[in-house]
Formats: C-alpha cells, sequence, structure tokens
C-alpha cells in the first residue's frame, strides 16, 4: 500500500483515481445475480442505516412496493408488516449500490451493472424507472408491479444483449458526460442531453437483438421519451469511480454524500466506510403549481453521489437553464457562475478531460476536501427532485440543498484524531 508524506499528496493521488476512472456499462441484471445478499428477505435503501419506522413515509411505501414486487406479501398489510418485524434492512452504498429518492433496492430489481475499467471494480443501480407513479416516489399499486416486470423481463433483458453488441465489452460513460456537459445538463435534474446521448448509442443495437417488434417498439418509445434514463448510469458510475478513489485509503476526499430522509452522510477517503452524519438541511424547493413546503418529504436518496463525483450543484455554470428549475427559479447565468466558482474553493482540482466551454474551458471539480470545506464553511450544493411527504403522490418540486456541515466537521475532527493531530486551544 502507498504511502503519503501529507494529506494534499494523498488527496492528489485520490483526485487521480478519479480523473483515471473509466466508469463502462457492462450488463443489466437482476440485483440478486450480482449482490448475493439480496437472494435472502433483505432489502437496501438510500442513505446510512436506518430502520423501516423510521423512514419516510414514501421511503416506506417503495419497501412495501418491493416486497409485494418480490412475491414475499400479498397484501399491503402484510407487506407493512414484514417490513416491520422480519424483513432486514441495509443501506445501498454497503454493497457497492446506489438508488434515486427512497433507493429501494431487492434481488428481482434489475440494475445497472457498471464496471471501472481502469481499477477492475463495479458498482450497481436500479434503473431509472421514468416519472409520475413510480416505485421511487413509493407508488406501489399494480401498474408499478407490472412496469417493474416490464422492466426486467422485457428492457433488462433487451439492453443485456445490446450490450454485448458493443466492441468494448460495454457502453462507456465518460464520453457521454464530458459531451453533456457541454451541451446544458448537470446531471442532477437536468440529464436530457446525456439521456438522449445514451438513446443514441442504445437504439442501433437493441434493434439488432431479435427482440419481437412490439417488445422492440415498447423499449425504443421508453427510452426516447425518459429524459432522466441516464440519471442513475450517472450515479453508479459516480458510485464505482469514488470506491476506487477510496481504495487509496489516505486523504479527506468525500467519497460518498448520501441522505436517507432523516440524516445526511457522508463517507472520506482516509476514513474507510464510517458514516459522519448530520440533520438534513432545509430544502428550498420550485414547486409544482398546487404544492407547498407543507407537501414536501425530507431530502432523500443515494443521487448525491452526482455532486460527490463532481457534477449536480457543482457544475452549475454548466447548466444556467436550471437555474430556472431548482429552488425559487430566479437566478441567472451569473448565479450559475457564481455557484461553481464557490464550489471550485472547496476540490481539489479540476478534471481535463472534462472541459467547461462557458467556464473559460475550465474542467468539471473533482474531489471535495472535508478541510476545505471546514475553512471555507462553504458546503456542497446539491441540485435534487423534491417529492411528496406522503407514498403515492409523487414529485411535487425541483430543489436544490446544502450538504449538512456538522458532516464534514465531524469527519474533520475524526481525521485529525486518527493521524494524532491534537487541535490547539
Amino acid at each position: 500500500m502507498a504511502t503519503y508524506s501529507s494529506i494534499d499528496q494523498a488527496n492528489a493521488a485520490v483526485a487521480q483515481r478519479i480523473i483515471d476512472a473509466q466508469p463502462r456499462l457492462v450488463d443489466v441484471v437482476p440485483a440478486k445475480t450480482v449482490i448475493p445478499a439480496l437472494e435472502g428477505r433483505l432489502i437496501l435503501h438510500a442513505g446510512p442505516p436506518i430502520a423501516f419506522e423510521d423512514m419516510p413515509d414514501p421511503v416506506q411505501g417503495a419497501a412495501i412496493g418491493a416486497t409485494l414486487f418480490e412475491g414475499w406479501a400479498q397484501d399491503e398489510e402484510s407487506a407493512r408488516r414484514m417490513c416491520s418485524e422480519e424483513i432486514q434492512f441495509a443501506p445501498n452504498n454497503d454493497f457497492r449500490a446506489v438508488g434515486a429518492m427512497g433507493g429501494i433496492l431487492t434481488g428481482s430489481i434489475p440494475v445497472f451493472v457498471v464496471d471501472n475499467a481502469t481499477d477492475g471494480n463495479r458498482a450497481y443501480t436500479s434503473m431509472h424507472e421514468g416519472e409520475g407513479k413510480v416505485l421511487r416516489f413509493g407508488v406501489y399499486d399494480q401498474a408499478v408491479g407490472d412496469h417493474l416486470v416490464w422492466m426486467r423481463d422485457v428492457l433488462g433483458a433487451g439492453l443485456s444483449e445490446a450490450l454485448k453488441l458493443f466492441p468494448d465489452g460495454g457502453l462507456a460513460v465518460n464520453p457521454i458526460l464530458a459531451q453533456a456537459v457541454t451541451m446544458g445538463d448537470d446531471f442532477h435534474v437536468r440529464i436530457t442531453a446525456a439521456s438522449s446521448l445514451m438513446f443514441r448509442e442504445l437504439a442501433p443495437k437493441l434493434v439488432r437483438v431479435g427482440m419481437p417488434q412490439e417488445q422492440i417498439e415498447s423499449v425504443l418509445d421508453f427510452l426516447a421519451g425518459n429524459v432522466n434514463f441516464f440519471l442513475t448510469l450517472g450515479m453508479a458510475s459516480g458510485k464505482a469511480t469514488l470506491d476506487a478513489a477510496a481504495t487509496v485509503n489516505a486523504g479527506s476526499v468525500v467519497t460518498c454524500m448520501t441522505r436517507n430522509g432523516r440524516e445526511f452522510a457522508i463517507r472520506v477517503s482516509g476514513l474507510g466506510d464510517r458514516w459522519f452524519t448530520g440533520p438534513e438541511e432545509e430544502l428550498d424547493t420550485l414547486y409544482f403549481p398546487g404544492f407547498t413546503d407543507a407537501d414536501a418529504c425530507p431530502d432523500t436518496g443515494d443521487s448525491a453521489i452526482v455532486e460527490a463525483y463532481g457534477f449536480g450543484g457543482l457544475v452549475s455554470v454548466a447548466a444556467p437553464a436550471v437555474q430556472q428549475m431548482v429552488g425559487t427559479g430566479e437566478g441567472g447565468f451569473a448565479e450559475a457562475l457564481a455557484t461553481s466558482e464557490e464550489q471550485a474553493e472547496i476540490v481539489v482540482t479540476h478534471n481535463p478531460n472534462m472541459p467547461i466551454p462557458n467556464w473559460d474551458f475550465k474542467g468539471v471539480p473533482v474531489g471535495i476536501d472535508i478541510r476545505k470545506v471546514v475553512s471555507t464553511g462553504i458546503a456542497p450544493l446539491i441540485t435534487t427532485a423534491v417529492m411528496h411527504k406522503e407514498a403515492g403522490i409523487g414529485m411535487v418540486g425541483i430543489g436544490k440543498v446544502r450538504a449538512s456541515m456538522p458532516c464534514f466537521t465531524s469527519a474533520l475532527e475524526a481525521l485529525a484524531d486518527a493521524r494524532g493531530i491534537t487541535p490547539t486551544a
């Protein structure tokens, strides 16, 4: 194992792992195929550990829906009882996985398999279901179950075969990231360009795998109409990349950011798999007509991995249109530029392989440094979807939120303790 003479030297090594990573989408399979623990009655969720009883209502709803989908229960009442008394729960991140919103994952749910060709590690995530009444918002009616079956047996099976037709054994993600960031995506609330580029790559392969006409039409229609389909692929790519960076096992770089609706949490390169948690900050949301703060669920999901990866709120300058979509919706380009300039103060470096033209071709930010977060008082800014506090209603707006500062201060204290540094009075 390499040793480093300073935290800065270690952070440079961590950042280089992030820059060098080559994530590829190589397969789509039922989750239990790649996460053996899901052969049993285990449900994975977003964020740090949380008991079923403490989960927000939509996350509980998603867990109930997954229980019904697996056939472990036949009705809502028995599914809720099983979730409370029999089923085990664990964070996605403990199993090299991530999930959007509630992030609920069980063995039969199909997942993207993302391989980091540089380091040989993999990460997993469920596919984006589309909008409206979907499991990640806590909906668990028959239509949601039927859609999950279609995603597994038709969409997932078709994509699995299509990915085998790529010459390098999978769909390279970096070229999509590098191009889409120049086309206005932040990869968290605006994923339109990346989803379109992904469709362009996949569609010609899909039509060659020999699916029945009705199935190929349904798959192409779904992908063409889902402008957010790339979201979870970007999340898993960030997970694979940051997991590889974490193997440096030194430094002060954030390797995970996530939330479970009760707590915000981070992991840090020099502190292993230890969680550092803090209270969630208040969402600043632009609501859809008819909804207000009284309707909003606290922020949930592993999708803050996007910001830890260097995108989302950190690349606001690349996605100025997002300023009219999040929070008060009153921002313009000047605010987008100011946000990215601010966020650049808390990172180690920039990725020269992903330049942003309207930022004087400065690269995507790389490596959030907890020391800089604490010393500047600048918390990472996260752009996010906002869902209703009650299961089954769905998305109510788009917002932005700051990461919880206590996570960073407690992590820095732990890092100082691990290095035998005594704070001066």
